[in-house]
């Protein structure tokens, strides 16, 4: 199953290749690692977040009883 992805991934970019030429490979590649190291970023800004809000969250606290409890 993951070979068929592999083989299919060398084959569109090989038509890339020949279709838009091997100069504009690198921009497309720095263009990619941008895109790549951005959604890390913002990952790990959400990610901090989260992490703040929930230690930051006060705890649920059980309800006490009062004893005025007559319903026996």
């Amino acid at each position: 199953m993951g070979s068929d992805v592999l083989i299919v991934l060398v084959i569109v970019l090989v038509a890339v290749l020949v279709v838009r030429g091997p100069k504009t490979l690198p921009k497309w590649g720095a263009t990619l690692g941008r895109g790549v190291r951005e959604a890390k970023t913002e990952a790990a800004k959400a990610q901090a977040e989260i992490q703040a809000r929930t230690s930051s969250a006060p705890e649920p606290t059980e309800p006490t009883s009062t004893g005025d409890d007559r319903s026996a």
